[in-house]
């Protein structure tokens, strides 16, 4: 309404029908949690439909077209939400289908090279058109590379101790100082890594890379409890970063406009320049629901949407966006924390990373902390592809969380019915004593 009245001066009739449909649509996944997953972290929906709330409103404040495909977006996104909730009964049957969740994911990376089918559009081929429906299969071949990655290094690369929870290294082999894993379980992760990236490159889409690189280094991570991964890993992205930076002359624009966009303001530096000059017109405060010009920055309803954020409802309401995400993936790492098996600990941290990376990479280079790449605000830029895979992604990590949860009672309640059992067979004995 807010939005509405900054944009003119008056609240359009249809206003409230529309937006009761998209506020309908995340009670549904409210119930629907209550009922398929009663046991998980009660902070993770309410924290995506807040994000997803304020990218609608910012969204609809853009352009009432784009709203109206949103919210056909959400709900689709619900849809596939609640259907994964019902599908997915435990989370660790995924965990069968590993090299399934492999070839669908190097699949959806393929899919935009296909002459027929993928397409170019705003310098990357990540796109695929079928029929009226366009898509990027990138959003969803996350998800099933995150499943494949837990799922390896849970059978190859971990064990469990007696320790709840804990997780050690497979056995490995050594070259002088460094310690690497058995080769013959090294070699398929690495490849299926390998193919994710070069993927990426050919289609010219340096977030996804970027996210990919990082998903894969984490879980390795984790799953071995080895420094040296980070270390090795590190070094390798710095020495692909400069064979990129030589090697592509995409990167090197990038990268200059970057270090130096006042001196293309009229061209390629345009966007990012005008994205700085709309968080300064923000302020502290910013200016006010439907009282900015967002629409002064090119696309600002997908790339640069936390300009319009900040721009509208300043430091204050930036801040409050950022403060989001740190919950939701504070909810994700908790819930990868509480998890007590090897498959759902990787798999969490892993779900979580991508949110993570996602918004760190762009709400990053909105703000030039880091170069800018093509990946979407995860719940708040526009985007189906983007929405309905990031509701699917939370569906996962709300069944890891009740899971957990059902899990962990289960074993307090038996744990308390053997030490009243004991107790009660105590009392026998001595009742039985006292009365001989």
């Amino acid at each position: 309404m807010l939005a509405s009245l900054g944009k003119n001066a008056s609240i359009p009739a249809g206003l409230g029908p529309f937006l009761g449909f998209v506020v309908a649509l995340l009670v549904v996944a409210h119930v629907a949690v209550r009922f398929l997953a009663r046991g998980a972290d009660s902070l993770l929906l309410p924290l995506a439909a807040l994000l997803h709330g304020i990218g609608f409103v910012m969204i609809s404040r853009l352009s009432d077209r784009l709203a109206r495909l949103q919210a056909t977006w959400t709900l689709v996104a619900i849809a596939a939400f609640v259907v994964t909730l019902l599908v997915v009964e435990r989370v660790g049957d995924l965990r069968r289908y590993r090299y399934t969740t492999l070839a669908v994911g190097v699949g959806l990376l393929l899919l935009p090279l296909v002459p027929s089918l993928g397409f170019t559009s705003g310098g990357a081929r990540i796109w695929v058109n079928l029929g009226p429906i366009n898509f990027q299969p990138g959003e969803f071949a996350k998800i099933s590379l995150a499943v494949f990655f837990a799922a390896y290094l849970a059978e190859y690369f971990t064990t469990k101790t007696k320790e709840e929870g804990t997780l050690i290294g497979a056995e490995p082999w050594r070259i002088g100082k460094l310690v690497l894993p058995e080769a013959q379980h090294f070699v398929p992760v690495m490849l299926a890594w390998g193919a994710s990236v070069v993927v990426m490159v050919f289609e010219k889409d340096l977030g996804s890379s970027l996210l990919f690189f990082t998903l894969f280094l984490v879980l390795l991570w984790i799953a071995t409890e080895r420094t040296s991964y980070l270390l090795m890993g590190f070094g390798l992205f710095a020495v692909g970063a400069v064979v990129a930076y030589n090697a592509f002359s995409h990167v090197q624009t990038r990268v200059s406009i970057w270090l130096d966009p006042w001196s293309q303001y009229e061209s390629r530096g345009y966007q990012p320049i005008q994205a700085l000059f709309s968080l300064a017109e923000g302020g502290l405060t910013g200016t006010g629901l439907g009282l900015g010009d967002p629409a002064a920055v090119p696309a600002a309803h997908n790339d640069f949407i936390f300009a319009a954020i900040g721009e509208e409802l300043g430091l204050l309401g930036s801040v409050a966006v950022l403060s989001a995400y740190v919950l939701l993936i504070g909810g994700g790492l908790r819930t990868a924390l509480r998890a007590d098996r090897a498959f759902d600990k990787l798999l969490a941290t892993g779900l979580t990373t991508i949110i993570g990376v996602q918004a760190f990479i762009i709400i990053g280079g909105v703000v030039r902390v880091v170069p800018l790449t093509g990946v979407t605000l995860p719940f708040v830029s526009y985007g189906g592809s983007s929405l309905v895979a990031n509701y699917v992604l939370l569906a996962l990590l709300l069944r890891i969380s009740d899971t957990t949860s059902r899990r962990l009672h289960e074993t307090t309640d038996t744990a308390s019915v053997s030490e009243r059992i004991e107790a009660w067979r105590a009392r026998r004995i001595a009742t039985k004593a006292a009365a001989k």
